[in-house]
């Protein structure tokens, strides 16, 4: 925490520094257009070149005085969300609140282990890693967290994020760039269907009267000025509605050419200083270099080529303005020739762009990878291996407050699978969520939270925490079977890791007890790994028929001076201990 206050304390001067600049130099440029003014007052007064040269001097003055203003309005902008992002860290390490988005919109109640294991959500796990400030970012971390990957590439995400964990100044400084830009869904769907909507190339006849007419407008302007005839003057007004007119054929194509997101040309221009931002650092790891490779195209940086595009997308604005449209488009057909520049673009490009973003989404995936690893230097990098053998040292949730977490020893070899017992409140649901969790992240790359782990990554399959389906009138009991088979067809493709708890509630004890027995034969005859929670204690019975790949283990609940004392360490065996009728009397239930 201390690197965070210590970086508040250092941007906080720096804006201050900043805006004292920025403050100057707004007071200059608005003195020198006040002077510029008052030079043009005194030439009209004594008709003086001496004026006209201060004004010209006063006018360049103000025009590198806007682009000053402009570059520390800009700095300005950066150094307010560095401030912001360490500010947001602190508030995170102190567990005061968390200022990060939560991916509610990415919630998939359909999916094997999302709802159940608050992968999304308020306090979800997206919520806790977060630090994407781009959609295409915010859309491949959630990707991540659903989706394991193969054990290469898992790999290499390991090293990337360790390198990117030591570049705390540029990983502050990309996520900086992406909050400046207010990227935002729309924006970027706009522009990926821009992107990949075909457009018919121009007509070669369009093409060349493009630059006969605009020649023609010139060619008569010269004549004018040459000769003062009217006869050209009144040329001058036939060409220039000459050009409305063939502009006007146009206009329909150029309207379905600009998307209708906001600002897109400047968010297109950030999407660009990101690239360079990447194109510029230097990498050791593997992937981090081939994703930087990936921004290279025809001999060029892919940042030069989308400040390209921002700039013919900020020219193409010019037509949302009548007189500045009239006056551009009737003399030199500018709107025209922008939009012949922007089709070429995207013939050019429209089979890179959309793979420079994913770059763009996978850098702020491995950041925020790489941050989790950095403000948990406790985590471990989970060894893989392809042997099926799943081994927790000091497994926690990651979620928890660290000052209460509670860790445990969990290994599934030479048992595969583990039947669960303990009391309510005992630790179960959370020991089971804390293994899942885990066993996402080790599938993404990340650190786990534990002192060591050993991990064949295998798909999650979950069925812990469903909810009645009103909408789709079915019962609680109903979407359990149906997440049960869900389970099950998975099983048929290939083994997994399955996390069950307490199933089959909605029916009575005997048929609970021998449809959860039934569920767990079915479970280990498909080679899966996991553990299942329940109260049946002839459930973990089964062991004796299965010794070599079942194993019973329980949380236990001690009863001290006269109160439930939970110290959620998980043991070997079958709890004994109950509690729900001491809690009772207790509370004078019965």
């Amino acid at each position: 925490m201390d690197i965070y206050k210590s970086k508040v304390t250092f941007f906080t001067s720096e804006l201050s520094k900043i805006n004292t600049k920025y403050n100057s130099i707004s007071l200059f440029r608005l003195l020198s257009i006040f002077l510029f003014l008052t030079s043009i007052y005194f030439y009209i007064q004594k008709s003086e070149g001496f004026w006209v040269l201060l004004a010209v001097l006063f006018f360049a003055a103000f025009l590198v005085l806007m682009r000053i203003h402009s570059r520390l309005s800009f700095q300005r902008l950066l150094t307010k969300a560095l401030v912001k992002i360490n500010e947001d860290e602190i508030s995170f390490l102190k567990r005061e609140k968390i200022p990060f988005e939560n991916g509610e919109e990415f919630q998939d109640f359909n999916h094997s282990y999302a709802y159940d294991l608050d992968i999304f959500g308020a306090h979800s796990l997206f919520q806790n890693l977060n630090r994407t400030a781009t959609f295409i970012g915010k859309k491949t971390l959630a990707a991540s967290l659903l989706h394991k990957v193969s054990n290469q590439e898992i790999l290499d995400n390991q090293q990337s994020i360790k390198e990117l964990n030591q570049k705390i100044d540029w990983r502050q400084g990309f996520l900086a760039l992406a909050k400046v830009s207010q990227d935002n869904q729309n924006s970027y769907e706009a522009l990926m269907k821009w992107n990949k909507n075909s457009s018919a190339d121009l007509s070669k006849t369009s093409i060349v009267l493009s630059y006969f007419f605009p020649a023609l407008f010139v060619g008569t302007l010269i004549a004018y000025l040459i000769t003062s005839s009217t006869v050209f003057l009144s040329g001058l007004s036939y060409v220039f509605i000459i050009n409305l007119m063939f502009l006007g054929k146009f206009i329909k194509r150029i309207q379905s050419e600009i998307t209708n997101a906001e600002n897109i040309d400047k968010i297109i221009a950030q999407y660009g200083l990101l690239v360079k931002k990447i194109e510029d650092e230097k990498f050791h790891s593997q992937k981090l270099i081939d994703l930087q490779q990936r921004l290279q195209f025809k001999s060029a940086n892919a940042s030069i080529h989308l400040k390209k595009l921002s700039e013919l997308f900020s020219r193409m604005d010019t037509i949302a303005n009548l007189v500045t449209a009239t006056v551009f488009n009737g003399t030199f057909l500018f709107n025209f020739h922008v939009l012949k520049a922007l089709l070429n673009w995207k013939k050019e490009h429209s089979a890179v762009l959309e793979d420079w973003l994913i770059v763009i989404g996978e850098f702020e995936k491995l950041n925020s990878l790489a941050n989790f690893s950095y403000n948990n230097p406790e985590f471990a990098y989970p060894e893989l291996n392809s042997d099926y053998k799943i081994n927790f040292s000091n497994l926690g949730h990651p979620l928890l407050n660290p000052e209460t977490r509670v860790g445990n020893d969990s290994v599934f070899y030479p048992q595969s699978f583990v039947i669960l017992t303990g009391s309510n409140m005992s630790g179960k649901s959370t020991f089971l969520r804390s293994l899942g969790i885990n066993m996402v992240l080790a599938g993404t790359g990340a650190v786990v939270c534990a002192s060591e782990a050993q991990v064949h990554p295998l798909p999650v399959l979950v069925s812990m925490r469903l909810s009645d389906s009103l909408s789709d009138s079915e019962s609680y009991f109903f979407a359990e079977i149906k997440r049960l088979k869900q389970i099950m067809d998975a099983l048929e493709v290939q083994p997994a890791f399955v996390l069950l708890d307490e199933i089959l509630r909605g029916t009575n004890s005997d048929d609970k007890r021998n449809g959860t027995i039934e569920v767990l034969k079915k479970v280990i005859a498909k080679k899966a790994i996991g553990v299942i929670a329940t109260h049946d204690i002839e459930v973990c019975l089964t062991t004796n028929e299965y010794p070599e790949i079942l194993s019973n283990n329980c949380f236990e609940v001690e009863i001290k001076n006269d109160d439930l004392h939970f110290d959620y360490k998980l043991r070997n065996g079958i709890c004994k201990n109950k509690s729900a009728t001491f809690l009772m009397k207790k509370m004078g239930v019965i």
